[in-house]
C-alpha cells in the first residue's frame, strides 16, 4: 500500500492551500481517510477525516470552519482544502487510511497506512 500526498508549500497568513492524497496498492474502498499534522516536539494532531460514505466530514477544533475535507471514494483519494491559514497551521501534514470498518476517526492509532508527509508553512 502506498499513500502519495502532495500540495504542501509556503503561503502567507490568510492564504489557501489544497492537499491531496491517493492510496494505492489495495483493492476496494477505504473505510476512512484522514489528515493529521505534526510539529517537532509535539504529538500528532488530528486535522480532518471522512468515511467512505462521505457526508460532512470530521474536523479538529483548531481547523473547523477553515478546512474542508472531501474524497473521491472510487479512487481512494482525499483532499484537504485549507483556507484562512494561520502561522500556527505550520506543520508536516500526513494522510492516513483505515481500510476496515470501525474505530474513532480522530485517533491516529486506528489507521493502517500513512503517507510520507507534506510540509505546510504559513508565514506571518
Amino acid at each position: 500500500v502506498q499513500l502519495q500526498a502532495s500540495g504542501g508549500g509556503l503561503v502567507q497568513s490568510g492564504g489557501s492551500l489544497r492537499l491531496s492524497c491517493t492510496a494505492s496498492g489495495r483493492t476496494g474502498s477505504a473505510y476512512v481517510m484522514g489528515w493529521f499534522r505534526q510539529v517537532p516536539g509535539k504529538e500528532r494532531e488530528f486535522v480532518a477525516a471522512m468515511t467512505w460514505s462521505g457526508g460532512s466530514g470530521y474536523y479538529g477544533d483548531s481547523v473547523e470552519g477553515r478546512f474542508t475535507i472531501s474524497r473521491d471514494g472510487g479512487k481512494n483519494t482525499v483532499f484537504l482544502q485549507m483556507n484562512s491559514l494561520k502561522p500556527e497551521d505550520t506543520a508536516i501534514y500526513y494522510c492516513a487510511v483505515k481500510w476496515d470498518l470501525g474505530g474513532l476517526v480522530a485517533y491516529a492509532s486506528i489507521y493502517d497506512d500513512w503517507g510520507q508527509g507534506t510540509q505546510v508553512t504559513v508565514s506571518s
